[in-house]
């Protein structure tokens, strides 16, 4: 099979990737080739949506697409990527992105099923769902969960990404998310999905798509969904609404494209997270995954999202595009709060409550030119890029006044609130701006390709006071994040790659406790080593990589005994992770797919506040995680697939200094779907159930401190959708 150049066309095929402008076979061919054509620029195996095809088996695409540096087959790419399609999406009844990126043994979530957020862990460092990108652009999507019935795909990337897609608003550094939304396909679709999940949460989900004009030039696609019930929780109402529209136009020149969604997600008696006390000396039995530790609570967020993109061919080797996006969200909330500083070892703690209600508004761009030419005999792709994401954040506290004592395994109901509900106020305001550039560069007939580039990020924030409007501090620092990375084919099926990255986060304003009160952090930088061999076997993929990620951390350094008001508070510390990480998929047997993988992590504390707790292992990083996913076609019943997946975490510490520690995990789930025709429409049936042994564990966020969650127990999941 032929082998496309690293990032071919990166800035068209980039957007087209991403699924906010699409073209035919042939106009691709036609207007992405160069004047002066590069070597091997055949585009194999190119669908009309502009997306990157199924790999052997369609739960992985082949490539995805890498923000600034374009798109590109994963056999051409200096970095760990994998891409989930849809099929997958829809034949695990995905409701999230959890139970899509955690298919990966790199990746694990903090969080649980029907909770607050989902937070994920990769590469031993955690990433918020703030941190994932729509179509390549950050703050579009909600902070909180982001609804899957709209994505196409689920693009996923180990390793810091801040040159291909900036700065993260969370600073997130493990890894990055990028999800591309739905768009219309050749082929008309009208399919109506009906769902269950135990006990009582039901659901339907409307999927119609359309394309019109000459050549189809015009699509349209809508999402809808409507869901409520209990799920996952006892007495817990789970609701979601979803609306979201997608037209886009697709030209010889010209792509077009406009996103619009509107979603309201509700939750009563939403999986909330406790600490533990700082005096334990074993840690409480996690209790059953069906309750929550505050009763009471109440969750509703609503996001409104409008983006769009232009991309133009100013000629057949020079392409440039604009993208822009908006995001309104509000997130009310009955919420709870910990007296007793944590739980005891015999579960018990106090409980209170408060209102506090936030918002978020996001808007999101960026501008970019690509230029494809030649020197000599070496082949180019040199893109420049800038984008700006500009968020205003407030909120609104009302604390309330009465507390009761309760215990995990018997929670008790949360106290009554004073009829309260403060307005919400803006708290903050943050820019990121950032300019890059980068070169793909192909030698010797396309089996090295070597990558090089840079962004410069500037970081400015401003707090206010939610009860003034005063501003109280301010904040803006500029840095650079260089990227170079290698691809070499000693054989046609097989690539050795390299890459150094740096992954950026934003500094804070040191608060008033410390010497250097007011000062204000620079961004700081966490670099990786990673090296690996990909090999494509024609049905089955497989990988291995080796890398080193370090990141600075912060704390008050002094003398042991002085006071905090004596001490420079800076990012003195470090957490250094070492991993390897083995990965196979694809398609075993006609009829039989297999997702396999595995990750080794050291996580250490290189470097600590006066060398306590130096060298021990990183809180909340496993050692261990495997994961196998198998689903078959059986050759008795013609329609009827049987699926199995399994799941390893190893005990994990969750704290520096290594006293406490959980226990290791393995769940396992089932499933079995089947396809017929009623009536001469396509039908298939869907029956999962994840966590089959119902088994009881934590799951633990170590970020601000140690704060756990119990694990959702046994749940069923069914479905039917038909085709009209």
């Amino acid at each position: 099979m032929p082998h496309r150049p690293l990032l071919h066309t990166p800035l068209l095929r980039h957007m087209a990737a991403a699924g906010l402008l699409v073209a035919s076979g042939g106009a691709i061919a036609q207007t992405a080739t160069p004047a002066t054509e590069l070597p091997a620029v055949t585009v194999q195996g190119n669908r009309a949506d502009g997306l990157e095809p199924p790999y052997a088996g369609g739960q992985v695409a082949r490539g995805g697409s890498l923000g600034l540096l374009g798109t590109g087959d994963v056999m051409d790419t200096p970095f760990s990527t994998v891409n989930y399609t849809s099929e997958l999406i829809e034949d695990q009844q995905a409701k999230t992105l959890a139970d899509v990126v955690t298919k990966d043994a790199s990746v694990r979530t903090t969080t649980s099923a029907a909770g607050f957020s989902e937070d994920f862990m990769i590469r031993g460092f955690t990433i918020g769902s703030g941190d994932t990108g729509m179509n390549g652009l950050y703050g579009l999507l909600s902070a909180n969960r982001v609804p899957i019935e709209m994505v196409e795909r689920v693009e996923l990337l180990k390793g810091p990404g801040t040159l291909m897609r900036g700065i993260p608003p969370n600073g997130g550094i493990g890894g990055s998310i990028n999800v591309v939304t739905k768009r219309a396909h050749d082929e008309p679709l009208t399919r109506l999905t009906t769902t269950y999940t135990s006990k009582a949460n039901l659901g339907m989900h409307l999927d119609v798509g359309r394309r019109f004009g000459e050549d189809n030039a015009w699509g349209v696609r809508f999402n809808g969904v409507l869901r409520g019930g209990e799920a996952s929780i006892n007495d817990g109402n789970q609701k979601l609404g979803l609306g979201a529209l997608a037209l886009d136009y697709r030209g010889e020149r010209l792509r077009w494209s406009l996103d619009a969604i509107y979603s309201d997600d509700k939750m009563d008696n939403f999986r909330g997270q406790i600490a533990f006390r700082p005096d334990i000396t074993e840690i409480p039995a996690a209790p059953d995954g069906h309750i929550t530790f505050y009763p009471g609570t109440e969750l509703t967020q609503k996001d409104r999202t409008i983006a769009s993109r232009l991309e133009y061919d100013l000629t057949d080797s020079l392409t440039a595009h604009v993208g822009l996006g908006y995001r309104d969200n509000t997130v009310k909330q009955i919420f709870p709060a910990n007296t007793s500083g944590g739980i005891d070892a015999n579960g018990n703690f106090g409980v209170g409550n408060n209102y506090y209600d936030s918002y978020s508004k996001s808007l999101s761009g960026d501008v970019g030119l690509q230029a494809r030419f030649e020197t000599g005999s070496i082949g180019h792709s040199v893109t420049l890029g800038a984008t700006r994401l500009h968020q205003e954040l407030g909120n609104g506290y009302s604390q309330g006044t009465s507390t009761a004592p309760s215990n995990i395994y018997d929670p008790s109901p949360l106290p009554a609130l004073p009829a309260i509900r403060k307005g919400m106020e803006r708290s903050g305001e943050t820019t990121l701006d950032s300019i890059a550039i980068a070169d793909t560069l192909s030698f010797a007939e396309d089996r090295v390709l070597l990558t090089v580039g840079a962004r410069k990020q500037t970081v400015e924030t401003d707090s206010y006071s939610t009860a003034t409007g005063a501003k109280t501090g301010s904040y803006k620092a500029s840095a650079v994040s260089p990227v170079a990375g290698i691809v070499i084919k000693p054989l046609s099926n097989v690539s050795v790659y390299g890459n150094f990255t740096e992954g950026l986060t934003a500094g804070s304003v040191v608060g008033p406790a410390y010497a250097n009160a007011g000062q204000i952090l620079k961004p700081y930088k966490s670099k990786q080593y990673e090296a690996g061999v990909k090999v494509d076997w024609g049905r089955v993929t497989t990988t291995m990589a080796v890398y080193q990620l370090a990141r600075p951390s912060a704390f008050a350094d002094g003398p042991a005994g002085v006071p905090d008001s004596q001490k420079v508070y800076d990012y003195s510390g470090e957490q250094r992770n070492r991993g390897l990480e083995l990965s196979a998929y694809g398609e075993l047997q006609p009829g039989l797919r297999m997702m396999a993988s595995a990750a080794f992590v050291q996580g250490k504390l290189t470097k600590t506040r006066n060398g306590l707790n130096e060298g021990n292992t990183a809180p909340g990083v496993p050692s261990r995680t495997f994961n196998l996913g198998l689903d078959w076609d059986t050759p008795w019943v013609q329609g009827l697939s049987l699926n199995g997946r399994v799941a390893y975490t190893s005990s994990t510490y969750i704290s520096d200094a290594n006293t406490l520690k959980l226990p290791s995990i393995t769940t396992l789930g089932v499933g079995a779907r089947y396809r017929t025709k009623v009536a001469g429409k396509s039908v298939v049936l869907r029956a999962d159930i994840d966590n089959l042994t119902d088994k009881r564990y934590w799951l633990v966020s170590t970020v601000r401190g140690a704060y756990a969650t119990n694990a959702a127990g046994r749940t069923v999941m069914l479905s039917a959708s038909m085709d009209f």
